[in-house]
């Protein structure tokens, strides 16, 4: 899928992502939601000392499924192929809930994040916003 290319920047912080931005997921006029998770919030950011940086998952309201997925920080270039390989098998958001992922690693942002947006969905069908 040529569409679901990884994007890496090697700046001090790497920049990466894959899919559709949330210009591009507006503009065509899809509904999504986005779920976030920043580094300090995770041990394995902590342990590095990267306050700054975060995970940001674009998700379908109607079937759930991954997007876009956006990373800046510590080894953003290397686990950017975590929401790729979900994406180009249409996973969806529910994957990454019920996905153990290590811990303290990186990596476990996406739980954060697949949590973040989950929980967000779930009060918007809740309270009809």
């Amino acid at each position: 899928m040529l569409e679901l290319q990884p994007i890496g920047i090697y700046t001090i912080p790497e920049i990466s992502y894959c899919g559709d931005t949330e210009d591009q997921l507006t503009t065509a006029g899809v509904p999504y939601e986005v779920g976030v998770a920043r580094y300090r919030e995770l041990a394995r950011g902590q342990i590095l000392g990267d306050s700054y940086g975060m995970l940001k998952l674009l998700v379908s309201t109607e079937d759930r499924k991954i997007l876009g997925v956006h990373v800046f920080g510590t080894g953003a270039t290397e686990i950017i192929h975590i929401g790729q390989a979900v994406m180009t098998t249409g996973g969806t958001v529910d994957h990454l809930v019920d996905t153990v992922f290590n811990y303290p690693t990186l990596a476990e942002a996406y739980k954060v994040a697949a949590l973040d947006v989950t929980n967000k969905m779930r009060d918007v069908e809740r309270f009809g916003l």
